[in-house]
């Protein structure tokens, strides 16, 4: 296990450059590599830089790489994603694109009776261990890397879910998810043993075990004053242990514990990651134990074209809408189209604030309509007119008091941390 960090360290280029060369040097003599990187919703985790050097150290020594982004459920990435991901050098004939529907194969099934002990007995589906062909195309190193964070699903991101669920098919995305919410968001979020997590492990240590895979992880901070992402950790090996240790950082650079409860939120979604709600709902999903009773979220999102990242989860948002959990749970009781689409069901449970708290999202012009924003079960106002009174140009992360007196928790990337209440994150 490779590990250079600390929480106050600011790992350079260089010094990720040679940490990247040691990774590949420990893992001995190569001839084809698979890269698997997330994608650009994913732009602040340093992948994309990490990807371009182990690229270009790999091909200088003459081994062959293919790089797929572990895209889950997300659009496959356009031209423009990919360079501004990964730089302008590599070739785009390298990348290959997940289908996490039809290019997939499946390696096992983790039994009922597991998920039943996992959930206390709320689910007891098998599920389906399905990843990507490409991975037992005969390389010596597939090199999964990405960031760990505070996640809504599994507790803290990466991994095994790069695996499983980045580079994996329906079934094990759709159930997982599905666990999660029934396990109950608030005491998963910034953990790292969860029951989501142990579904995962398991998948991984069970069926995908011979696979050569090593693990690049990197905690990120912002710099919530200079807006710069600050890379504090890296960690490469085999295994859980560089994952454990990631987590330890993550926990103390990106939860944000709050001594007191904002009556108001306002978060922007920046427009090169956030096009959706499948996405941009990572400011419900990482305020929502901060946020006081009949307090309000404002979300500005400027460039909202879309629900869900994919077409048919697109359509099952439009139909059943973000109205909380007994709504949802009744709603895959009593409709197949749901039923089959759990992730969905899961996000749209995660989306809701369960009527605590009001969710005003602001889109801005050609893309998804006020009235379709509403038709959701969102409240809506144009990004330009919230924009004009809540400028993100302005305000600073945290407490905002405004001209007219009144008080705003501002969040300029909610994907880069977990905000909680201090007595609420116990």
């Amino acid at each position: 296990m490779i590990v250079h960090a600390g929480e106050k360290l600011a790992i350079s280029r260089e010094e990720l450059r040679a940490l990247v060369a040691r990774t590949l040097d420990a893992a001995g003599p190569l001839q084809r590599v698979l890269i698997l990187p997330p994608d650009h919703t994913r732009l602040n985790s340093q992948a994309g830089p990490i990807t371009a050097i182990a690229y270009e150290l790999l091909t200088a020594a003459g081994v062959k790489v293919d790089i797929m982004p572990t895209l889950g459920t997300h659009n496959p990435m356009t031209e423009k994603q990919l360079r501004m991901m990964y730089g302008d050098t590599i070739p785009l004939d390298t990348f290959k694109v997940h289908d996490w529907r039809g290019g997939v194969v499946r390696k096992g099934v983790v039994p009922g009776d597991y998920l039943a002990k996992l959930s206390n007995g709320k689910v007891d589906y098998e599920v389906g261990v399905e990843v990507n062909r490409i991975l037992f195309d005969g390389y010596d190193l597939i090199l999964s890397v990405g960031q760990v964070v505070p996640h809504e699903v599994v507790g803290m991101a990466n991994y095994t879910k790069n695996i499983v669920v980045g580079a994996g098919g329906a079934d094990i995305i759709n159930k997982s998810h599905f666990l999660g919410a029934v396990a109950n968001m608030e005491t998963i979020l910034g953990r790292n043993n969860t029951p989501v997590r142990r579904l995962f492990n398991y998948a991984v240590d069970t069926f995908l075990a011979d696979l050569p895979i090593t693990y690049i992880l990197t905690v990120v901070e912002q710099d919530y004053d200079t807006q710069e992402m600050i890379l504090r950790g890296y960690y490469s090996g085999q295994g859980e242990a560089p994952f454990n240790e990631a987590c330890v950082l993550a926990q103390k650079v990106n939860i944000i514990l709050l001594d007191r409860e904002p009556k108001k939120v306002v978060v922007f979604l920046d427009p090169h990651e956030f096009q959706s709600t499948w996405l941009g709902n990572k400011s419900v999903y990482r305020t929502r134990m901060a946020i006081a009773d009949d307090g309000e979220l404002i979300v500005l999102a400027p460039a909202l074209n879309e629900f869900g990242e994919d077409p048919q989860i697109d359509k099952l948002i439009r139909k059943y809408g973000y109205n909380g959990t007994p709504a949802t749970l009744k709603a895959v009781e009593e409709n197949e189209d749901i039923r089959n689409n759990l992730s969905a069901a899961a996000h749209l449970i995660h989306g809701s604030s369960e009527g605590r708290f009001s969710i005003t999202y602001c889109p801005g012009e050609g893309g998804v309509t006020l009235d379709e924003v509403r038709s959701v079960g969102f409240k809506a106002v144009p990004y330009a007119e919230m924009a004009a009174r809540y400028n993100p140009e302005t305000l600073k992360d945290g407490y905002n008091t405004m001209p007219d007196g009144e008080e705003v928790f501002y969040i300029s990337n909610p994907a880069l941390g977990l905000w909680a209440y201090r007595k609420k994150f116990v």
